[in-house]
């Protein structure tokens, strides 16, 4: 008997450029009627295509993708912004159709591709483990008997019958990871969770996602922490432009996929910049006042400076934060004055700019990978540039590594061993 639980047959999936709704009948008219008298579109926003240039335009999110996955197996999905990888888990979980292809799953599917979708805010925390728990597939009694242990992982006991909407950032996502993932699926589909919260949230999410993987059911991992993905996972699949350049051990497939050569580019390009929200456009950044995707720091030199420029389509808040990372992907630091500071700028609608100086901790001699946010805190990522920078540093040859000197107003969260440092 056949032990593939996943099994992927030349899955193709194209999205189709300049056909997206504006969202309301009203403005999709408005769009129509100027299309109809030659007009241009009326809610291109500055920096972009002409919608209707694009008509007829379409890209291919995963080309020819085959693969299968057994029962028990943790299999890691890495690859840079765009390649892909969430678009296949969520053909995997059913939220979007191939285009062609075949997918086959058996067993029950959890997913955990986007923390805190359904919450309502004006209920309590009670109220939204029930509806939340009925909206990712759990029934009620299943609810009720794994309730203390969800609101225990989430750690807001005191606050469980307050309304989510006077959450701290926190407390919120903390809430929505513990639901998720008390699901009971033979196969647990998990898309960058990692990628918010603090590093007490990330611990417990290392943790009980090697806690499933530890029970024999199937994990489908994906996450730019290459620590991480060979923690979790002995086997990884590379993705590429839609496409799997490399399967194999997890090990191997890492160290390919942060090669120098993925980082060697001489500048940085827009292009580099994934928008994960889309009500805000980034139109410019720098590094030290340059465009350079390299960025040289004498023994002596400690500070980098930032600059976001973009527009906003709403109000939001927005803080800069950065991870630095070796080149095998270990995270070093992780720079969030937001985090620090409890509180975050509010940017109104139109033209921003955000700038800030990143003083670093004492580094040894060598190359570090810079990934670089425009964030609220805790909230979301509204624009990451990830492994394009590299920070080439003389460092002191006295050194053993990274010398932390925790200050607050620098904006430096400390990480724990889990992550690979700790605080001198």
């Amino acid at each position: 008997m056949s032990n593939t639980v996943i099994s992927v047959e030349h899955l193709t999936k194209r999205y189709d450029l300049g056909v997206i709704g504006t969202g309301t009948l009203s403005r999709d008219l408005n769009r129509w009627w100027a299309r109809m008298r030659g007009k241009p579109d009326p809610y291109t926003r500055i920096g972009q295509r002409d919608h209707f240039e694009r008509l007829g335009e379409s890209i291919l999110a995963l080309d020819d993708v085959s693969f299968t996955v057994q029962q028990g197996e943790a299999l890691g999905i890495i690859g840079k912004n765009g390649a892909g990888k969430s678009t296949l888990l969520k053909i995997l979980s059913r939220v979007t159709a191939p285009t062609e292809g075949v997918v086959k799953v058996k067993g029950r599917i959890g997913s955990l591709l986007e923390v805190g979708t359904g919450f309502h805010p004006e209920l309590t925390g009670r109220e939204n483990v029930y509806l939340n728990g009925a909206i990712l597939g759990m029934r009620k009694d299943e609810v009720q008997r794994k309730f203390d242990e969800i609101v225990d992982f989430a750690g807001v006991e005191k606050f469980i019958d307050t309304p989510v909407k006077r959450y701290s950032s926190g407390m919120y996502v903390r809430l929505a990871f513990a639901v998720a993932a008390h699901l009971d699926p033979e196969i647990l589909v998990v898309d960058e969770v990692l990628a918010v919260g603090d590093a007490e949230f990330q611990k417990k999410c290392l943790g009980k996602m090697g806690d499933v993987a530890g029970e024999g059911r199937t994990v489908l991992f994906v996450s730019h922490n290459m620590a991480a993905i060979q923690t979790l996972c002995e086997r990884s699949l590379l993705l590429a432009n839609g496409k799997i350049e490399l399967d194999g051990d997890s090990k191997f497939v890492t160290s390919q996929y942060l090669k120098p050569n993925q980082t060697d580019r001489t500048r940085l390009l827009i292009e580099d910049v994934t928008l994960n929200d889309t009500t805000i456009l980034v139109s410019n950044i720098l590094v030290n006042n340059s465009d350079k995707a390299e960025v040289a720091l004498s023994s002596a030199q400690r500070e980098i400076h930032v600059l976001f420029e973009g527009s906003l389509e709403n109000e939001a808040q927005l803080e800069i934060e950065a991870r630095i990372t070796d080149l095998q992907g270990r995270p070093l630091g992780f720079y969030s004055p937001g985090h620090l500071k409890g509180k975050v700028d509010k940017y109104g609608r139109g033209n921003f700019r955000i700038e800030r100086v990143i003083r670093l901790p004492r580094i040894t001699k060598g190359e570090y990978i810079l990934n670089l946010f425009v964030t609220d805190p805790g909230i979301k990522y509204f624009a990451k540039i990830e492994n394009t920078i590299r920070i080439l540093a003389e460092g002191s040859a006295t050194e053993t590594g990274w010398v932390f000197e925790y200050d607050k107003g620098a904006g430096w969260v400390i990480l724990d061993d889990l992550l690979g440092i700790s605080e001198s």
